[in-house]
């Protein structure tokens, strides 16, 4: 007959189980841990890369603007001599007592020549002017400086132009300022029927002797 071999009592497994619970909860709380850290060098990281790249944009930004100033102040510069070669052709023509009225017509044919080029050089940088002579009168376009009224023209048609507006890349970054067509709605009766009415008794106040 075998013999059983003696059990261990239970208080001795029990501090045991305890022990084994207990290093486990430190392993887990020391995975935790680390783990917690490599967050907060990944958050850390993050954040200086953020605040760099703040930095970059932000002298990138200041950068393009720099550089789009510079294209187009050197586009208008061939603009800017030949308005100085023109000014100093109208003092010399001013000076010439033989001045003559062809000398005129050369020098205004050279300022004109001077500002379509500064238009085409504008154009070039979605600068487009606001056409208004004659159109319908367009609060979004237009600010009315004044009114007219032609009663051969139809109503709020843009009369004269007073200050040319332009748009930016289709955005309106200066109205036409315009005089207005505003016609009068009260009809004017001619002098000569007025009289008339006056002249012609009233039916009713009229009485007959018996």
């Amino acid at each position: 007959m075998k013999q059983k071999k003696p059990q261990k009592p239970k208080e001795q497994e029990e501090p045991k189980a305890e022990k084994n619970g207990l290093e486990e909860l430190r392993r887990q709380a020391e995975d935790l841990q680390k783990e917690k850290d490599e967050l907060f060098g990944k958050l850390q990281r993050v954040s200086a890369d953020y605040i760099n790249f703040q930095k970059r944009t932000a002298k990138q930004t200041a950068d393009t603007i720099a550089y789009e100033k510079e294209k187009i102040i050197k586009t208008l510069l061939p603009a800017l001599d030949n308005f100085e070669h023109t000014l100093q052709n109208a003092q010399s023509t001013v000076r010439c007592p033989q001045a003559e009225a062809e000398d005129a017509d050369v020098l205004l044919k050279g300022i004109r020549i001077v500002y379509d080029q500064i238009l085409g050089i504008l154009k070039s940088h979605g600068v487009e002017h606001i056409k208004s002579l004659g159109a319908k009168f367009d609060p979004a376009l237009h600010e009315a400086v004044s009114q007219k009224a032609e009663s051969e023209k139809e109503e709020n048609i843009v009369l004269e132009e007073f200050q040319k507006g332009y748009k930016l890349n289709g955005r309106v970054i200066r109205p036409s300022r315009v005089i207005v067509n505003k016609l009068s709605s009260k009809q004017e009766v001619p002098p000569e029927q007025e009289q008339t009415e006056e002249k012609q008794p009233d039916s009713e106040d009229k009485t007959t002797d018996t």
